[in-house]
């Protein structure tokens, strides 16, 4: 899902080091923007990529083939996959 240009009612509060905020500032006045539409451009560009790479899946013709010949391949039994998914993890 894309932003859609809507009245601005919301607020996201951040907290950032002295550093941080210094190098934001200055790429603001860089794009001729205020530090917040700034932030507010980079995060949209940012959260639409990483939705983008968990909704879509695209591939050249000649590796689509062979992705679908690989899912088309009948479920092998996987002992060392099984054993490291019944044991508990590092976090528990």
């Amino acid at each position: 899902m894309t932003a859609v240009a809507t009245s601005k009612s919301e607020r996201i509060d951040v907290r950032a080091s002295l550093s941080v905020k210094l190098l934001l500032q200055e790429a603001a006045r860089t794009a001729h923007k205020n530090v917040s539409e700034f932030m507010l451009d980079a995060a949209i560009v940012a959260a639409n990529q990483m939705l983008a790479d968990r909704q879509r899946f695209e591939l050249p013709a000649h590796q689509w083939k062979a992705f679908e010949d690989a899912l088309d391949q009948p479920v092998s039994a996987k002992p060392g996959l099984k054993k490291l998914l019944s044991e508990p993890g590092l976090l528990g």
